[in-house]
C-alpha cells in the first residue's frame, strides 16, 4: 500500500482501549438520591490502592472573532484567510510567485504545502529562499490516512507562531486537505470538538468543505488526543497502574510508548525535504 494511504497504527488504538475509562464522558443529567443508596466512598483504607484521580488538561480560550470582518464573497475561495492570529488559510492560487508582496504584506514566515505526487509539477513550495517550507504528500481522497499529519502540522505550526513567525496552509483548492489540518490544530490545540472547530474555520473562510473520509477521522481524533494528553499528565504509577503493567515491567511501558508516538512520527524534518 502506498506510504500515503496507510491505516491507522494499531497501537494508538490497542492503548485507547485499554485508556477508555480515562476519557471524558458525556455530561448526563444528575439522577436523584434513593433514600437507601450507598454514601460516596471514603479515602481508601491503609493497605488498599486508592482511586486514580486525574487532573483535566486545561486549554486556552479561541480567540473571538474580528468586528470588522468581511462578508464572504465567492472571490474570497481564491485568497487567503486569517483563521487564527498568524494561522492562514488558503489555496495554492494564494501562494503563486505573483502573491509574494501579498505574502510579506501579511508577515507570512512558514508555509504548509499539501499536494499527492501528481500535483507536484504544479503545486510547488515558490519561495523556499525566503520561506521555511513543511511540504506533505496528502492525496484528497477519503481512504487517505490523514491522522498521521496532524502531529507533525501542528508542531509546525506551534513551532513557527512560538518564534514569532506566520503560517500559511494551502492545498490546491484550499477546501478539504488543508482545512482538515487546520481544524485538527484548532482541536488539540484548543480543545474543542470536531462541530465546533469546523464551524469556527467555516466562519473565516466559508467554502471549506472536507471530504467524509477525513470528517470522520476528525471526529476520532478527539479522543486520541485526549488519550494522549491524558497520558502525558500520568505519574510513571498511574500509567502502570492504569494499562495494568506488572511493577518492574518497564520494558513493556517503554515499548508502548514507543508504540504510541508511531501515530505520526514522520519528523518535520525529513518532511520538509517533500
Amino acid at each position: 500500500m502506498a506510504a500515503g494511504r496507510e491505516r491507522l497504527s494499531a497501537p494508538p488504538r490497542l492503548l485507547l482501549r485499554r485508556l477508555h475509562h480515562l476519557l471524558p464522558l458525556p455530561s448526563r443529567s444528575p439522577r436523584p438520591r434513593c433514600p437507601n443508596s450507598r454514601p460516596a466512598p471514603g479515602p481508601a483504607p491503609p493497605g488498599q490502592r486508592p482511586a486514580m484521580e486525574l487532573a483535566k488538561p486545561a486549554f486556552p480560550a479561541l480567540p473571538q472573532a474580528k468586528e470588522d470582518s468581511e462578508d464572504w464573497t465567492y472571490p474570497m475561495r481564491r485568497e487567503m484567510q486569517e483563521i487564527l492570529p498568524g494561522l492562514f488559510l488558503g489555496p495554492y492560487s494564494s501562494a503563486m510567485k505573483s502573491k509574494l508582496p501579498i505574502l510579506q504584506k501579511h508577515g507570512i514566515t512558514h508555509v504548509i504545502c499539501i499536494r499527492q505526487n501528481i500535483e507536484a509539477n504544479f503545486i510547488k513550495p515558490n519561495f523556499q529562499q525566503l520561506f521555511r517550507y513543511l511540504v506533505l504528500d496528502i492525496a484528497d481522497n477519503p481512504v487517505e490516512n490523514i491522522i498521521r499529519f496532524f502531529p507533525m502540522t501542528k508542531e509546525f505550526i506551534d513551532g513557527s507562531l512560538q518564534s514569532g513567525g506566520k503560517v500559511l496552509v494551502h492545498g490546491n483548492a484550499g477546501i478539504s486537505r488543508s482545512a482538515a489540518l487546520v481544524i485538527a490544530y484548532i482541536m488539540e490545540t484548543f480543545g474543542v470538538k470536531y462541530r465546533d472547530a469546523f464551524t469556527y474555520v467555516q466562519e473565516r473562510r466559508f467554502c471549506i468543505n472536507p471530504n467524509a473520509g477525513f470528517v470522520h477521522q476528525l471526529q476520532e481524533y478527539e479522543a486520541i488526543y485526549l488519550a494522549k494528553l491524558t497520558i502525558q499528565m500520568m505519574s510513571p504509577l498511574q500509567l502502570e497502574r492504569s494499562l495494568s503493567v506488572p511493577p518492574g515491567s518497564t520494558g513493556s511501558l517503554k515499548r508502548m510508548h514507543e508504540e504510541d508516538e508511531d501515530l505520526g512520527t514522520m519528523q518535520v524534518a525529513a518532511a520538509q525535504n517533500g
